[in-house]
């Protein structure tokens, strides 16, 4: 067994919390967060909101299975983000992923209202994520 102290007996952790609870008040972390919440409902909902939910079954449930992850952790950052801040880079990932799909999972036939939704909707994920990355970088700058 090694001689390290655990996590929950270090007596920075309290201090640690407090930081990044701070961080999570601050209004861009809860622009950010609700914005990546609002945008996850979009790109699952987007499918039926523009109709091309029978002609892509595919990317129909790609969407719905990304924009309810993104939807969960936008409100997981806002409800615990001193323990979920270490995965605030999954949101521009899941943004990214949702601007590529379009193009990898529709097939031949690419309607515009289709690419319009999945690009805004994952723009709107990758910015998002990324102002919920800034207060946890914002803060360890200072320390």
């Amino acid at each position: 067994m090694s001689g390290s102290t655990p996590i929950v007996g270090h007596p920075d952790l309290a201090e640690m919390r407090l930081r990044y609870e701070r961080a999570a008040e601050t209004p861009t972390a809860q622009v950010a967060d609700g914005l990546a919440v609002l945008a996850g409902l979009f790109v699952a909902l987007s499918p039926w909101i523009t109709g091309f939910a029978a002609r892509t079954p595919s990317l129909t449930v790609n969407n719905l299975v990304v924009g309810l992850t993104a939807a969960l952790l936008g409100l997981s950052f806002a409800a615990a983000y001193h323990r979920t801040h270490g995965i605030a880079w999954t949101c521009p990932v899941l943004g990214v992923w949702t601007i590529v799909a379009v193009f990898v999972m529709s097939g031949t036939v690419v309607v515009t209202s289709t690419v319009l939704c999945n690009v805004i909707g994952g723009a709107i994920l990758i910015l998002a994520g990324l102002g919920i990355m800034a207060p946890a970088y914002a803060t360890r700058a200072t320390t």
